[in-house]
């Protein structure tokens, strides 16, 4: 396979976490498969997720509203592949995660709203995307809700890369009550996912 230019997206305060050791494992393998691994860890760059006023009274202009996200937008536009890594809390995701997505992913960065004021997204610089994803929950707890984490990043993130792109979900269930040996199983399955890249 050839290189590809992976964004990494990574949200957890705490580096002892067991979403911490995935997001280690993820960044680690696509390096060892020979990628170029842009890791943005939204916690360590204390990314700030809070939309200023400034910005959201320009939200839809295209020429001015990534001015306080410019570097960020710069590595979003960079990238081929799309990586993200947290947990589920509260049946969605990380309010840092969701304010990445929020202010990152812009008008004239990721959809183009046409003069009907339909959005078209315009991410097709991303080939692939991936999310890796822990749950407090059981499965079948998680489904009964039909599981808005990965309805979110699936149909509001997933829909924005290239049509033709490919999207993996790896999610493991029911940590509260995780044993070592489910674990160890799901970060074998994080590695051989990422190994195929």
């Amino acid at each position: 396979m050839s290189e590809v230019r992976i964004l990494v997206v990574y949200a957890h305060p705490l580096e002892t976490s067991f979403i911490a050791a995935l997001h280690l494992r993820a960044v680690e393998t696509l390096r060892a498969g020979g990628h170029e691994v842009d890791d943005l860890d939204l916690y360590a760059e204390r990314f700030d997720p809070v939309m200023s006023r400034e910005q959201f009274a320009h939200y839809v202009d295209a020429r001015v509203n990534t001015r306080e996200v410019e570097s960020y937008v710069k590595r979003l536009r960079t990238a081929e592949a799309l990586v993200l890594v947290f947990p589920v809390w509260f049946d969605g995701l990380p309010a840092m995660m969701q304010g990445y997505f929020q202010r990152v992913f812009l008008p004239g960065v990721a959809l183009r709203i046409d003069e009907a004021g339909l959005f078209h997204p315009t991410l097709w610089n991303l080939k692939r995307m991936a999310a890796v994803c822990t749950y407090g929950e059981s499965r079948r707890d998680v489904a009964a809700k039909n599981n808005p984490a990965h309805r979110f990043v699936r149909y509001n993130i997933g829909l924005l890369i290239d049509p033709k792109g490919r999207f993996e979900y790896l999610a493991h269930y029911d940590m509260n009550f995780s044993t070592a040996a489910r674990r160890e199983a799901f970060m074998r399955r994080v590695t051989r996912a990422f190994e195929k890249w």
